[in-house]
């Protein structure tokens, strides 16, 4: 972009005008290069810190026991994180299959967790083991809460279950809203991410 005006004023250039034409183009020259500065300067500041995500019930990359499953009691598993930057005000929480043979599948939808929370509990729902303030969303079974892994029988299916750290706290968004509303929601508020995959297989 400065190489195509530097020709351009170039070719402008003559020994009536040359005086007025350098003047303007170092002005330019400077502006471009402090928006530059800017630029790189927040782009820097709004860089996504990296959260880590537990649970007691396995381990990254394992396999999801059937307690937390379709085939079993069909409860949350239990969820711990740390790394969280200062400002954090509030969290979410989405759990999807990328594996699903009719696309991605959305197990868990939970937001507006209070900023000075560590942990979820097993078997959260909206009225159990959880603060009030807490919303669920609806996921891929139509359903408000959670909805474990259910994959038919074949290769083991990754769940991925992803917290967001928000600077603010989505007042906003109602219960029920689905993981596209939460996502467009937190657009521009997110501090930090993780993320934490288990498996699952279904052999019947």
């Amino acid at each position: 972009m400065l190489r195509k005006a530097f020709h351009g004023l170039s070719s402008l250039l003559t020994p009536h005008n040359i005086n007025s034409e350098l003047i303007f183009f170092f002005t330019f020259l400077i502006g471009m290069i402090l928006i530059n500065q800017n630029y790189s300067q927040t782009k820097s500041e709004r860089k996504i810190m990296e959260m880590k995500i537990y649970s007691s019930a396995f381990k990254d990359g394992n396999f999801i026991p059937s307690k937390y499953t379709c085939e079993g009691a069909n409860v949350s598993p239990q969820l711990h994180w740390n790394n969280v930057p200062k400002d954090v005000k509030s969290y979410a929480i989405i759990m999807h299959d990328p594996d699903a043979p009719g696309g991605d599948f959305v197990h868990w939808v939970i937001y507006n967790i209070p900023g000075n929370l560590k942990e979820l509990h097993e078997d959260v729902t909206p009225s159990r083991n959880i603060n009030e303030e807490v919303m669920f969303g609806t996921n891929d079974f139509g359903r408000i809460g959670y909805g474990g892994p259910c994959p038919p029988a074949g290769k083991p299916h990754r769940y991925i279950i992803n917290i967001f750290a928000l600077d603010t706290i989505l007042h906003h968004l109602e219960s029920g809203a689905t993981r596209q509303q939460l996502l467009k929601a937190m657009d521009g508020h997110i501090l930090a991410e993780g993320e934490l995959m288990g498996k699952y297989q279904r052999v019947k």
